[in-house]
């Protein structure tokens, strides 16, 4: 076990290497340094002059991948890839491009806002979905089943900002049991996080029901549960302690991979509701063109989603005994 667990990191490691590769061939290539200092000091009225000053101050004067100014090592050191690039992995993500701020020590403050909205999220969320995709399951081909899959599928058509912006307006504005948006540091922050939560869990009813509630029906089509039948035991006995445990793998699949995103947040929630997260970082720094925040994001997102992917094969040998790895 602890040698596929050695194997897998190291698998990532090219992978890693590759991504921020491709990172630098997208930001420096496709998105020149002249390119992101017109951005940042303007597009209108900016001197050749004030660019170079930008690309001096930032380190951005340097050759993208080769200085051939240089000799030996510093060839390849004294460019902008191993300067901006390079750092990443040993995740020293540097300053901002556009306020000089120290982007590792933001990181550090925004996941907890981040995580303080898409823990909760995530763990009610899966526990409504799993409970009714079950009794959805349960009550297959009857009208409970019906209308719950309609259901879901209504719920799925609806865009997210639907829900945002009308509970925003319902539970906020109309009845006023929650602030619109918001946020504050210890037990102040719950009256601020109640209202993004229960908006997310809602817009991932209709998916996740779905998704949870084909699983569990190829479970109990299987021969081991018509086995389990014909021994006598109930129905509920069925589900909920033969077919659950077998359809864990799949379950453990979509929830392992979700988990290193939670660092991230959500996206829409924490823009509308002025939570001030990774993700609501994210599109600020896309907004100012701030393009060492982005690049910085994107790389540590990829770092994130193959830890997760190691996780999930981990997680498999926990549930199900027939998965052992050499």
């Amino acid at each position: 076990m602890l040698n596929y667990i050695i194997r897998r990191i190291l698998y990532a490691v090219p992978i890693i290497i590759g991504v921020n590769v491709l990172t630098a061939v997208l930001f420096f290539y496709v998105n020149t340094p002249e390119d992101m200092a017109r951005k940042i000091l303007g597009d209108k009225n900016v001197t050749p002059e004030a660019i170079e000053n930008w690309k001096t101050d930032h380190g951005y004067d340097l050759p993208a991948f080769i200085n051939t100014a240089e000799g030996g090592v510093r060839t390849l050191t004294q460019t902008i890839f191993y300067q901006k690039s390079v750092p990443l992995l040993w995740l020293d993500f540097g300053r901002s491009d556009r306020n000089n701020i120290d982007i590792s020590g933001e990181i550090r403050t925004r996941m907890w806002p981040s995580l303080a909205i898409s823990l909760p999220m995530f763990m009610a969320g899966l526990a409504v979905n799993l409970f009714l995709a079950m009794m959805l399951a349960y009550y297959r081909a009857t009208y409970i089943d019906i209308w719950g899959v309609v259901a879901a599928v209504a719920l799925m058509s609806v865009s997210t900002l639907f829900y945002i912006i009308g509970g925003q307006f319902i539970l906020g504005k109309v009845l006023k049991l929650f602030p619109i948006s918001g946020y504050d540091t210890g037990l102040d922050s719950l009256k601020f996080l109640v209202l993004p939560i229960i908006i997310g869990i809602l817009a991932s009813i209709g998916s996740g029901v779905r998704f949870y509630r084909t699983v569990f029906l190829e479970e109990i089509n299987k021969d081991y549960v018509r086995t389990a039948r014909a021994k006598g035991l109930t129905e509920g006995s069925v589900l909920f302690k033969h077919a659950m445990k077998n359809a864990m793998i799949p379950v453990l699949t979509n929830v392992v991979v979700s988990i290193p995103f939670l660092f991230y947040g959500s996206l829409i929630l924490e823009t509308f509701f002025a939570i001030p997260g990774l993700g609501n970082f994210t599109i600020d720094a896309i907004q100012a063109q701030d393009f060492a925040i982005v690049r910085s994001m994107v790389f540590l997102g990829s770092i994130l989603y193959i830890a997760g992917l190691i996780l999930t094969d981990i997680s498999y040998t926990l549930v199900d005994p027939r998965v052992r790895f050499e």
